[in-house]
C-alpha cells in the first residue's frame, strides 16, 4: 500500500508566475514561467555566482583584457584625451569584475559597470571598448527577467553623465552616445530572445512531464480496469466452484474433486492474467507475453468456464467476422465477460444469450439475461462503470437496463475506422443479412 500522500500545503512543487492556468488533468500550463533569477526566493533555489569556470573566469578575463587593449590603443590615435593612469586602469577593470556576480545579481553587476562607465567618460580618459563590460551586464540583466530595472539602471545614469558634463562645463558626446544606445539595444534584444528561447523550453518540459502524467494515470486506469474484470470473473467462479465442492465432499467425492480441478484451473489463469497486467507496472517484461492478449477468439474458453459455473450460455453472430484492432477486441471481450460476470453474480438468471453483429461501421454487441432485471448494485457498480468507459475511449457507447422480455441487458456499439470496415461492399450479404451463426 502506497503512503499517504502529505498536506497539500507541504507537498513540494514548482512555483509559477501570476496568469497560470490550470489544465484538465489538473496539472498547470504557467502564461510565464518564473525563472531562477528573481527576488523572493529562497538561497536554495537561488543561483550560485559560480556558473563555471568559462562563464565566471574566463569570460569576464576576456572582457577585461579586451577592454584594456582596446582602450591602449585608442590612446594612441586620441591624444588630445588624458592620458591613461593607474585610476583609468582600475576604472577599466571595475566592470569586468563586477560580471563575475552577475548571475545571482544581475541589476547589482549591471549598476556597478554603469557607474564606472560614466566615471571614465567623465575623467576625460581616451574611449575605446570600455563598454563592453556593460553591454554584457545589460545582456544578462534582461535575459534573466530584469529588463525593467536595467532599463531604469541605463536611463538613470546617462541623464546623471549628461548633468554632470553640463555642470563641468564640457561637451556633450551625443553622437557617441546615440552609438551606444543602439548597441544597448541590441545587447538587450538578444538577452530577451535568449529568455524567451529559455522560457520556451522550460514551458515545453512542463508540458511534456503533464502529458506524461496524464498518460501513466490513464494507463493505471486501464490496468485498474484489467484487474477489476479479471479478479471479477475468476473469483467469482473460484467462488462458485468451491460451494459446489464444499456441498458434494460427503455424497459425491467424484464431482467435489472435479469442482476442486476446475478451481485449480480458474486460479491458474487468475495468476497467469495478473502476472501479465501487473508486469506493465514492473516494467519486466523484456519479451513478448506467452498468452496473447484476451480478445473474442477466447468466447469458447471464456463461455465453457461460465456454463462450468452453472450459467447456459448462448452466441449468436450476424454478419461475416473480421479481424478487429486489439483494443476493440479486447473491449469487446471484457464487455462480453464482465456481462456474464454480473449475470452470475447478480441477475439470478437460468441462462444468457450473447449477440455479436458485424455492420459495415461498427460491431455491436448484446448480452440478455433471463434473470430478475436490474438492481441498485448492478446500476451503480464498478463493472458497469468500466464497460462503459472502454467502449467511450474507443468513441462507442454502451447502455443497460431491462430486456424487452425481463432481465437485463447490456448493449454496446464499438465504432470501427474505415481501415477496419469491410474492403468491398459487393461482399455484404444481401438484403436480409446473412444466416446467422449460433453457438451453444
Amino acid at each position: 500500500m502506497s503512503a499517504p500522500l502529505p498536506p497539500a500545503a507541504h507537498r513540494p512543487g514548482p512555483s509559477y508566475s501570476r496568469g497560470s492556468s490550470r489544465t484538465a488533468s489538473g496539472g498547470r500550463t504557467p502564461s510565464r514561467l518564473r525563472l531562477p533569477y528573481r527576488d523572493g526566493m529562497s538561497a536554495t533555489t537561488r543561483p550560485s555566482w559560480w556558473g563555471g569556470v568559462l562563464s565566471t573566469i574566463v569570460a569576464p578575463a576576456a572582457v577585461a583584457a579586451v577592454t584594456l587593449g582596446g582602450t591602449r590603443f585608442a590612446a594612441y590615435v586620441q591624444p588630445a584625451a588624458r592620458p591613461l593612469d593607474a585610476l583609468a586602469v582600475v576604472l577599466l577593470l571595475v566592470g569586468p569584475a563586477a560580471l563575475v556576480v552577475r548571475r545571482v545579481r544581475p541589476p547589482a553587476a549591471l549598476a556597478v559597470c554603469v557607474l564606472a562607465l560614466g566615471a571614465y567618460v567623465v575623467a576625460g580618459y581616451a574611449f575605446g571598448p570600455v563598454p563592453l563590460a556593460t553591454l554584457v551586464a545589460v545582456f544578462t540583466a534582461v535575459a534573466a527577467g530584469w529588463h525593467r530595472r536595467a532599463a531604469a539602471v541605463v536611463v538613470t545614469a546617462m541623464v546623471l553623465l549628461v548633468v554632470t558634463l553640463l555642470l563641468l562645463g564640457r561637451p556633450v558626446p551625443w553622437s557617441g552616445m546615440v552609438l551606444w544606445l543602439a548597441w544597448l539595444t541590441a545587447f538587450a534584444a538578444a538577452g530577451a530572445l535568449w529568455r524567451a528561447r529559455r522560457e520556451r523550453i522550460a514551458q515545453a518540459g512542463v508540458v511534456l512531464a503533464e502529458e506524461q502524467r496524464r498518460r501513466a494515470g490513464e494507463e493505471r486506469l486501464r490496468i485498474a480496469q484489467e484487474l477489476h474484470d479479471v479478479l471479477g470473473h475468476h473469483v467469482s467462479l473460484i467462488n462458485v466452484q468451491a460451494g459446489v465442492a464444499l456441498f458434494l465432499m460427503d455424497d459425491d467425492p467424484e464431482q467435489a474433486r472435479t469442482a476442486l480441478t476446475e478451481i485449480k484451473r480458474s486460479s491458474r489463469d487468475l495468476l497467469r492474467e495478473m502476472r501479465s497486467t501487473l508486469g506493465v507496472l514492473r516494467g519486466v517484461d523484456e519479451q513478448a507475453p506467452h498468452h496473447p492478449t484476451p480478445g473474442l477468439d477466447r468466447l469458447d474458453a471464456l463461455f465453457d468456464d461460465v456454463r462450468t459455473a452453472g450459467l447456459p450460455v448462448t452466441l449468436r453472430t450476424e454478419g461475416p467476422p473480421r479481424p478487429l484492432p486489439t483494443r476493440t477486441d479486447l473491449a469487446a471481450y471484457r464487455i462480453v465477460q464482465e456481462s456474464l460476470t454480473n449475470t452470475r453474480r447478480h441477475a439470478g438468471a437460468a441462462g444468457a444469450a450473447v449477440l455479436l453483429r458485424y455492420s459495415g461501421d461498427a460491431l455491436e454487441i448484446r448480452v440478455d439475461d433471463d434473470g430478475t432485471g436490474p438492481s441498485e448494485e448492478m446500476r451503480d457498480g464498478n463493472g458497469l462503470v468500466g464497460m462503459r468507459e472502454r467502449a467511450q475511449a474507443l468513441g462507442g457507447t454502451l447502455e443497460t437496463g431491462r430486456g424487452p422480455d425481463g432481465g437485463f441487458r447490456v448493449s454496446a456499439r464499438l465504432p470501427l475506422s474505415p481501415a477496419e470496415r469491410d474492403p468491398d461492399p459487393v461482399d455484404d450479404p444481401a438484403p436480409g443479412g446473412a444466416p446467422d451463426t449460433v453457438r451453444r
